[in-house]
């Protein structure tokens, strides 16, 4: 039979083995590890990035949410932020636009600052609490300088009197370069530079469109950074026709240096009635060539509503139909937009822009209209 060893005796150094084998256990199971840490750091950036990132205004555009705080439950936590439901139907463009409350969305491409631009715009009647600025401004130098004093005349208004505020303005920067640096008005009207300018243009009104436009726009209106002059009443004029897109004509003031004083005469010629010439020219035309309107090389002869204004005894409300628009000041129904109208920077039917607009906007059913009679006054370089 096999006797038992005794028991050896524990040394005191096995006791101490021990212990630190217990304590690092312990430290290993109590403590984070390194990715549970990353988490927790990755989350608490990431709620703060929604906090610097929210909207500061409840009419900013629907691309940032305008966070407030929210009532307390009864468990102590925070009730999550409400679903905003916003029902298009409810949404009216009439011909009562100021009365019935409907919101207006003025954009504008702006590569250079005109005072008298801002001037006009902050002297419009229609309720400026309904009214959303937005502007797009290229990345150059010249783009830079505009900005300062944009943003300086913004701060002037909108620390005034509360009557003169705007409901909220977004300043868009351009994330491409402008075709043409130089914004003179010889080098901007150069036949050659037509097509990448005018291509341009379409990707920045596109851009500007499709980030501010919000579900509560009633009406958009186009208006070119260089009309200086316009009726008070530009906005309720334009939407009484209760027209799906409809333009005034652009005229520029002059001095006259053979008549001795100052006169008038056309300045926008992209709004028109189309010509079988013009279309015979579309046809022969290969699918990345476009049609452009004022230039002798290119005798399409279509009908220019520039040339049908009766200077003499005007009536502001004559309307007649159009084919092609321009955009020094187009008041077009936010649903003409939403329905997918946006300003073609590709040849569509050989048309580019506010143009191809117009031809997007017919193909959809809407009609297009001007106003011969009806007069907003280009800046004269």
């Amino acid at each position: 039979m096999a006797v038992a060893r005794p028991m050896r005796r524990t040394s005191p150094i096995t006791f101490l083995l021990a212990a630190l084998l217990a304590f690092g256990f312990l430290f290993f199971l109590l403590t984070p590890s390194s990715s549970s840490a990353a988490i927790t750091t990755t989350t608490g950036d990431t709620s703060q990035h929604r906090r610097q990132d929210a909207a500061d205004h409840p009419l900013s555009p629907p691309t940032k949410p305008f966070l407030k705080s929210q009532p307390i439950r009864n468990d102590g936590h925070e009730a999550p932020p409400p679903v905003v439901h916003y029902d298009l139907n409810q949404l009216t463009t009439t011909s009562d636009s100021a009365q019935k409350g409907e919101r207006v969305l003025i954009l504008t491409p702006l590569a250079r600052f005109y005072q008298g631009f801002w001037d006009n715009l902050v002297q419009l009647n229609y309720p400026h609490e309904l009214i959303s600025l937005g502007f797009i401004i290229p990345n150059n130098k010249e783009g830079s300088t505009a900005i300062t004093a944009l943003e300086a005349a913004i701060t002037k208004t909108q620390s005034g009197p509360i009557p003169s505020r705007f409901a909220s303005i977004s300043i868009l920067r351009q994330d491409f370069e402008p075709p043409l640096q130089s914004q003179d008005e010889k080098e901007r009207h150069k036949l050659a530079n037509q097509k990448a300018r005018r291509e341009s243009m379409s990707r920045a009104r596109n851009s500007l469109l499709f980030t501010t436009l919000g579900p509560a726009t009633s009406w958009v209106l186009w208006l070119d950074a260089d009309i200086v002059e316009t009726p008070p009443s530009l906005i309720q004029d334009l939407t009484s026709h209760n027209y799906p897109v409809i333009v005034p004509n652009c005229y520029q003031r002059y001095y006259n240096t053979e008549h001795k004083k100052r006169e008038v005469r056309p300045y926008d010629f992209n709004s028109w009635i189309d010509s079988s010439n013009a279309q015979a020219l579309a046809e022969s035309m290969g699918p990345d060539e476009i049609l452009l309107e004022g230039y002798a090389e290119m005798p399409t002869y279509r009908t220019l509503m520039a040339y049908l204004a009766d200077t003499e005894s005007p009536n502001p409300r004559r309307v007649i139909e159009l084919d092609g628009v321009g955009g020094t000041a187009l008041m077009v129904k936010a649903d003409v937009h939403r329905d997918g109208a946006m300003f073609p920077a590709f040849p569509f039917y050989h048309l580019v822009e506010t143009e191809g607009f117009a031809k997007m906007a017919k193909r959809l059913g809407y009609g297009v209209f001007g106003l011969p009679d009806y007069f907003v006054y280009h800046y004269n370089e």
